[in-house]
């Protein structure tokens, strides 16, 4: 078994700067500060906040979040190369907070491959288990067993400079995996490969999973890794989680604007909307229409309590559906006039067109904001659909089930 838990986990970095006497310099009850979007308070830079985390045997977990989210770091207090300044890590039941790293029976693979380019790729494999002085017929299966998993036993006689990146972090993974670790930690072990290496390894990664008995925890920044990898999937934001969910659930269901913005690409549509509520159902009205939510998200609404209020609405690029075509129209001449009073459409002049093979990303200039539609080019008989021009009129809309509703004040998702 290898359940982690993470209860209430903090760290601070101390200030650098000396702290200045409270009575003479700082009022009484002066709110802690905010700064570089991390929380200062008087014991220094709250870098994690408040992290609670119950993770399954043999569950892949993944830490999302842009630069700076504290997702590396807390990864490294699991790992004991942080020390944890509040709260309690458990792995198997057993308190961690003061076991040295070598003693949690954890591995870790980081960013930087990290090999002795003086050993072959068989000595790199066998080198922890030399330092537990395990035997030498044992180390010599293990290495044999890991290099097949990972597909390197041609390349155990080479030398790390030999090797190719995706080559190298095979061997990387494979250091980690032959002491048959409870928990295997991956801190962005894919950001050095190139975009075709980095879909190769994904694979790579998922199918070893399938093969070894560990629970894995892996950082990443990019959220295409942390979708197709993960079990279930962890969002930071300095230093604080945002939400926990399957990737489907975040997907579908995000927590507050900056997951909606974070998950999917490309990235979500906002519009500034008003929502309506009458006696116990609800409308939205964006851009001179009025769309009411699904039954689901109506009875959502209606369980918070939700009043009539301003707010942001999100519908994704793949969710917004082109209906028509007008070439060559003003903007804000009779055309688009004419598409606007259309029922539940919005109309749109193409900015920009990013062919991206089957599906074309247009930027629309639309209710004074860009908007981005997702258009198939060709049909399901692979008859091609068109092409679409700079300064061409479109009209698009979107089905009621596909919007998602933020408040302007705190930004939260206001289903949930």
């Amino acid at each position: 078994m290898a359940e982690v838990s993470l209860r209430h986990i903090k760290k601070v970095y101390p200030n650098s700067e000396p702290t200045k006497k409270k009575g003479l310099f700082k009022k009484k009850d002066e709110e802690p500060k905010k700064k570089h979007n991390l929380l200062v308070t008087d014991e220094g830079v709250l870098a994690v906040q408040d992290f609670n985390l119950e993770i399954a045997d043999r569950e892949f977990v993944v830490l999302v979040g842009p630069s700076g989210c504290g997702k590396s770091t807390t990864l490294r207090m699991v790992a004991g190369l942080e020390e944890i300044s509040g709260g309690e890590l458990y792995i198997d039941g057993e308190l961690m907070n003061d076991v040295a790293p070598k003693d949690r029976d954890i591995a870790m693979v980081f960013q930087s491959y990290a090999l002795y380019p003086h050993m072959t790729v068989r000595d790199n494999l066998a080198f922890p288990l030399k330092l537990r002085k395990v035997p030498k017929d044992q180390i010599d299966a293990k290495v044999n067993e890991a290099a097949e998993i990972l597909g390197i036993t041609e390349y155990l006689d080479r030398k790390p400079k030999a090797l190719s990146g995706g080559q190298r972090q095979r061997v990387a993974i494979g250091r980690a995996i032959v002491r048959e670790p409870k928990v295997l930690l991956m801190d962005e072990p894919l950001s050095n490969l190139d975009a075709k290496l980095r879909n190769q390894m994904r694979a790579e990664i998922i199918k070893l999973r399938q093969r070894i008995d560990t629970t894995f925890i892996y950082v990443t920044h990019d959220q295409t890794e942390a979708m197709t990898l993960g079990d279930r999937i962890v969002i930071m934001k300095d230093g604080v989680v945002q939400q926990v969910g399957t990737p489907q659930e975040v997907f579908d269901s995000p927590a507050n604007l900056f997951v909606a913005g974070f998950i999917g690409v490309p990235q979500m549509n906002y519009f500034d909307a008003q929502l309506v509520r009458s006696g116990n159902s609800y409308t939205v009205e964006v851009g001179g229409i009025s769309v009411a939510p699904s039954e689901q998200k109506q009875a959502r609404l209606l369980a918070n309590d939700v009043q009539s209020q301003p707010i942001t609405l999100g519908v994704r690029p793949e969710h917004l559906l082109l209906l028509g075509q007008s070439e060559g129209a003003d903007p804000e001449g009779e055309t688009h006039e004419a598409l606007q009073d259309s029922k539940n459409v919005l109309a749109g002049t193409v900015d920009v067109s990013e062919m991206m093979g089957s599906s074309v990303h247009l930027h629309l200039s639309s209710l004074g904001q860009d908007v981005i539609v997702i258009a198939q080019t060709t049909d399901i008989h692979g008859q091609h659909l068109g092409d679409f021009q700079t300064g061409q009129v479109v009209s698009y809309t979107f089905g009621n089930n596909v919007m998602h509703m933020f408040s302007k004040e705190d930004e939260h998702n206001l289903e949930w």
